[in-house]
């Protein structure tokens, strides 16, 4: 287990947490399979491109140290830099549910992972 914290930038202030580089390899491939799904959302809904195919909800769930679960829905945002994901963070004392812009989500797992190589 890394003894480097994830810190989520969230839309008023941030969040840090225990959090192994495995799931946060884990955790970028949720995200890409996101944007992938709001990528084809948004290429859909252009006029003449015919009828969209809703696309199936991502969510990753992690337990460790916290119980970390990120939820989106992708047929509800125009492009993905417009995408907000559902954020849950809990342990045995306290349980923060609230929304993260989904880039700043991609940057903050990124940067986590240049850090702990």
């Amino acid at each position: 287990m890394s003894s480097t914290p994830l810190t989520l930038n969230l839309v008023e202030g941030s969040i840090s947490f225990s959090f192994s580089p495995q799931a946060a390899q884990e955790l970028k491939a949720a995200l890409e399979q996101l944007v992938s799904r709001l990528k084809t959302v948004a290429a859909k809904t252009t006029p003449g491109a015919g009828k969209v195919t809703p696309q199936a909800p991502v969510e990753y769930r992690y337990t460790g140290e916290v119980f970390l679960e990120i939820f989106c829905n992708p047929n509800i945002w125009p492009t993905p830099f417009a995408a907000k994901v559902l954020l849950t963070i809990r342990d045995l004392n306290i349980r923060l549910t609230t929304e993260a812009e989904l880039t700043r989500v991609i940057e903050d797992v990124n940067q986590y992972l240049e850090q702990v190589g």
